[in-house]
């Protein structure tokens, strides 16, 4: 076997462990989704791809036709981030949106390899802050963003592409939950 997919095995093995989190954290999603409640999601990088990935699933589809919801990819707005950047600092780039845009019960999604990213984890102290379900996907832990959030997901894995294809596995998982094609 290459040793890319190798050292992806040996991740997944690790993480089927997650595979009730995972459950739980979908049906939570829908709960607050379908009632009205939104998904702010944040990453940098590669993360911000798979944040965005995870809220074109969520406002199209995934499997099943069903209603758009809510969710924001909080790095997509490039106006605003550039905004937020150049007058607050690059720190503060989720945070403020986060301010803005979160309500007490959504659900905020963050994503970091590391579990270090200095504006994520301003973002999640954000969301905490002000009352949002505050979810994180890194790396190996322990890690700053993993302690920060309610709840963490962490992949055993010091490769950041394993890191990345293994958030993205969570994410389908995620969304095959919320979709209930997965129950």
């Amino acid at each position: 076997m290459h040793p890319h997919l190798s050292r992806l095995s040996a991740a997944l093995s690790a993480v089927n462990a997650d595979t009730p989190k995972i459950y739980i954290w979908g049906r939570k999603l829908a709960k607050v989704l379908s009632g009205g409640g939104r998904l702010l999601a944040c990453g940098n990088g590669g993360s911000a791809a798979e944040a965005q990935h995870l809220t074109a699933e969520l406002v199209g589809r995934f499997r099943t036709d069903r209603r758009p919801y809510a969710a924001i990819p909080l790095h997509a707005d490039t106006s605003t981030s550039t905004a937020i950047a150049n007058d607050f600092g690059a720190e503060e780039v989720y945070a403020r949106q986060v301010r803005a845009h979160g309500r007490p019960g959504d659900v905020l999604f963050c994503l970091s390899t590391s579990g270090a990213s200095e504006n994520v984890l301003a973002a999640a102290g954000a969301g905490r802050a002000g009352g949002l379900i505050t979810w994180a996907l890194t790396g190996p832990a322990p890690n700053p963003l993993a302690g920060l959030c309610d709840d963490a997901l962490s992949v055993p894995s010091p490769d950041n592409a394993t890191v990345q294809e293994v958030h993205l596995a969570v994410i389908h998982m995620l969304c095959d939950v919320l979709d209930g094609s997965g129950e």
